[in-house]
């Protein structure tokens, strides 16, 4: 397992065409998220299925592309609110590596008056 020593990853919400490679993802980076692909963020993409993920970060030596593919399950990847971009915490994109949820459940409603 790869060490991430990263403080937080920029999760892009929308399906990507997994044909794309460092070239193609790095242009999504800089279009669609505003930001510059070399800047050392780290990037993550899935594909319509959410079943493949694609990570795109700059080392200061160049590009690293890394890819995961899951045997039998789908990753938990958060589904579109107002932002195509959701900025992850170090724990939360362990939490997504792992197949859990990034995102909380919605507080629950008992009717109690407290």
């Amino acid at each position: 397992m790869i060490t991430w020593n990263i403080e937080s990853v920029l999760l892009h919400r929308q399906p990507v065409d997994f044909r794309k490679s460092i070239n193609g993802l790095a242009a999504i980076v800089e279009q669609e998220i505003a930001e510059s692909a070399m800047s050392g963020k780290v990037f993550a993409f899935s594909n319509k299925n959410k079943d493949k993920l694609k990570v795109l970060y700059w080392d200061k030596t160049g590009f690293a592309l890394w890819y995961k593919r899951l045997e039998k399950d789908k990753f938990k990847w958060p589904d579109k609110e107002s932002d195509d971009v959701l900025t992850l915490t170090a724990e939360q994109w362990q939490w997504l590596l792992s197949g859990l949820s990034v995102i909380a459940h919605k507080p629950l409603n008992y009717g109690y008056n407290v």
